[in-house]
């Protein structure tokens, strides 16, 4: 039975080799509901790739120099285990299928790719999608955290020395190898929060939102929304630096409702 219709699906496709990704994305493009985003050669750029543009799938090749397929999905699930892309990994190899699947890989492709085989790795897709999309609505405010206890303070750390400002003085917030870096009206600095998420729990969740997964921003301190490529757009901040920052494509949708764009 066909699965019911989802809306488009992005996707991002990674191969070290160009003639394979120009392949893929010609047999892709008989899915009218799949749009490839960007395409990159090797597994830094598939990070980079996936981090930029939130895909809904990952068409990704195992073995390639420097970071493999595998290596890629590691990574992701270290970091932020809880919102990564669906994976369909894609080799001439049939070795790694094992270890694809203990990695929760949605499906393994075989080059030469077949177009019966890809088709059904599609659907697959689509019923993974599909599911989540009902169970997100199914919980609609699952992603906005509520504070058990909202903050007025918040401490930095800048140097060796700790300093406490206030919540309302926060302009931004960005995580990067864990580590993560309040920009606020007078100061730059460390919380020792260990997640996002775990901050903006504590703060008010009425001016501070997460609009991207690696950005936490306060809505008072958004100087000016900035029109992207594909449709997105970036919002520049009311630091010194005046900072760009992305705004993800699930949030994009807020955006236009907030700021009724």
């Amino acid at each position: 039975m066909p699965t019911r219709a989802v809306s488009l699906i992005h996707a991002v496709l990674v191969d070290d080799e160009q003639l394979a990704r120009e392949e893929l994305s010609y047999l892709l493009k008989e899915y009218p509901d799949i749009e490839v985003v960007a395409s990159g050669g090797n597994g830094l750029e598939a990070l980079e790739l996936i981090l930029q543009n939130e895909p809904d799938v990952v068409f990704l090749d195992v073995q390639m120099p420097g970071m493999d397929g595998m290596g890629v999905i590691r990574k992701l699930r270290e970091e932020n285990p809880a919102s990564i892309p669906y994976f369909v990994l894609v080799t001439a190899f049939d070795n790694y299928a094992v270890e694809a699947f203990r990695l929760e890989a949605t499906d393994y492709l075989l080059k030469p790719i077949d177009k019966d085989r890809l088709s059904e790795s599609i659907e697959r897709v689509r019923r993974h999608i599909a599911d989540r999309q009902q169970a997100a609505e199914a919980i609609p405010a699952a992603n906005t955290p509520k504070p058990a206890l909202q903050r007025n303070k918040l401490l930095l750390k800048s140097g060796s020395r700790n300093f406490i400002i206030d919540a309302s003085e926060i302009i931004y917030a960005t995580i990067e190898d864990g580590l993560i870096t309040v920009v606020s009206t007078h100061m730059e600095g460390q919380s020792n929060y260990r997640t996002i998420e775990e901050l903006q729990s504590n703060l008010d969740p009425d001016l501070f939102w997460r609009v991207h997964r690696s950005y936490l921003v306060n809505i008072n301190r958004i100087r000016e929304v900035v029109p992207w490529f594909k449709s997105s757009y970036q919002l520049r901040m009311d630091d010194k630096k005046q900072t760009e920052i992305p705004v993800s494509r699930v949030q994009t949708k807020r955006l236009r409702t907030l700021l009724k764009l």
